[in-house]
């Protein structure tokens, strides 16, 4: 999310809050595709981490693409922290390590996806080379310990980094030192809303192994496949993880709902200061707990937004889906990710297949896939065969969601092309993580330091 919402309109009960999200039905022919996809920024001589303050700081790489792009800052606390696209066409955003994220615009095709994407590498980079910065496209630091990471600062990010440690062992890991590369998807009633979140998923683990990608940490080979995707296992498993309600065929809104409202906040935003929140949940915020805080103390419909934001499930519902479950990873991952959850979830037949195929996958079974995929990756074990296997079935479902809707460019070619990166890690029976890990123990000599010029954007 680039910047946090303050809409003052006041919350009169729980429907409202239903509501909300049922705002978000779309009819099909308004169906967009939001990719975001994060980065971390580091210094050339000695690849080394990018503070924020100073004269080759990430302040002045920000700066450099206000002038550049002629957008929008987004500031806190007199500082800019990030920068919008004045008609709300994209973001550029930090995340708490100075991970650099672009919250791409909603487009209609993965071509277009692509294209931003690649403009937006070009961009930067136009900035980013005479501040001698470039950008590595992993999902775990690799070599910068917690403390060797530099904190941007953005208010939230000092509430979350007080609270993360109150309520599991890695979040500061997760907020410091990952990346992800995340897909935004549309749904047309609470019934398509629900297909789509059940096969989503289910279907997460076997994401987070095809784009496992973060197999080092503090300078050395981790043991991991995806390190991000162990983090998440406990980060703050209140409000992360798998949930077993949505699991449910009466499964809805409400029901989404319900479990947010008992998830402890993190902030509300009056007079443009951030209020540390963490001590109630937001049904304790509506019955009127923080009166002795805020001169108004009740919530409002920003604060609902805000607070919908701050939930990390492993499939995230705002008046749309959110995937969360990959690695980030070079800049072809950027369009496979994308490709991949569309293909399954925006074509009728595809969606259908797809969920046939994990109609029967039970909340434990999908768990379980969930915990063995950071160390085992494609070779996670599920049921009588392995994630490898169920992959091919996958991709072939999401191939055909593609060329079902045979969106075309201008050369002719539709948007299967986009899956060939994910095509080679099933074909090679390899992830990414694993190919690096083969670098490591070989050619690069027990060394990480090669990632960063081999995974570089």
């Amino acid at each position: 999310m680039a910047r946090d919402t303050t809409d003052f309109r006041p919350i009169e009960g729980v429907d409202e809050l239903v509501a909300y999200l049922a705002e978000g039905n779309k009819p099909r022919e308004k169906w967009r595709i939001g990719t975001e996809h994060e980065k971390f920024p580091f210094y050339v001589d000695g690849n080394s981490p990018v503070p924020y303050g100073g004269d080759r700081g990430i302040r002045a790489l920000l700066e450099g693409m206000q002038r550049t792009l002629g957008w929008e800052p987004i500031v806190d606390a007199e500082r800019i922290i990030g920068l919008v696209e004045p008609t709300g066409q994209g973001a550029i955003s930090l995340e708490p390590g100075g991970q650099f994220e672009l919250s791409g615009a909603p487009v209609e095709t993965i071509h277009q996806t692509c294209r931003e994407g690649n403009a937006h590498l070009a961009q930067v980079r136009e900035i980013a080379e005479p501040l001698g910065i470039r950008f590595l496209g992993l999902g775990g630091s690799p070599k910068w310990t917690l403390a060797e990471t530099p904190r941007m600062p953005k208010s939230r990010y000092d509430i979350m980094t007080n609270y993360m440690p109150k309520v599991g062992t890695k979040g500061l890991d997760m907020m410091y030192r990952t990346c992800t590369i995340q897909v935004n998807l549309d749904f047309s009633s609470e019934e398509d809303m629900r297909r789509k979140m059940q096969v989503s998923l289910k279907l997460q683990p076997l994401s987070t192994a095809l784009f496992a990608n973060s197999p080092f940490t503090d300078g050395h080979a981790n043991g991991l496949q995806s390190w991000r995707g162990d983090i998440w296992t406990d980060t703050d498993n209140q409000r992360s993880g798998l949930l077993p309600f949505c699991f449910s065929p009466e499964f809805g809104f409400a029901d989404y709902v319900e479990w947010a409202l008992d998830v402890p906040m993190y902030f509300v935003i009056r007079d443009g200061h951030y209020h540390d929140m963490t001590h109630i949940t937001f049904r304790q915020f509506m019955a009127g707990a923080a009166h002795k805080e805020l001169t108004d103390g009740m919530p409002t419909i920003g604060d609902w937004a805000n607070h919908l934001s701050t939930l990390f499930p492993d499939v995230r519902l705002k008046r749309f889906l959110e995937m969360r479950g990959a690695d980030g990873g070079p800049w072809r991952r950027i369009c496979a990710l994308p490709a991949f959850w569309v293909g399954l979830l925006y074509d009728a037949e595809a969606l259908d297949a797809a969920e046939a195929l994990t109609k029967s996958w039970t909340y434990e079974e999908v768990l379980a896939m969930r915990n063995a995929v950071p160390a085992q990756g494609i070779g996670a074990p599920f049921r009588n065969t392995d994630l490898r296997e169920v992959s091919r079935e996958v991709l072939a479902i999401s191939r055909k969601g593609l060329k079902n809707r045979a969106r075309l460019n201008r050369d002719g070619y539709d948007e299967t092309t986009f899956l060939s990166t994910l095509d080679e890690v099933v074909a090679r029976g390899t992830t990414s993580a694993q190919e690096m890990l083969n670098a490591y123990h070989t050619r690069w000599g027990g060394s990480i330091e090669p990632a960063f010029l081999e995974y570089a954007y």
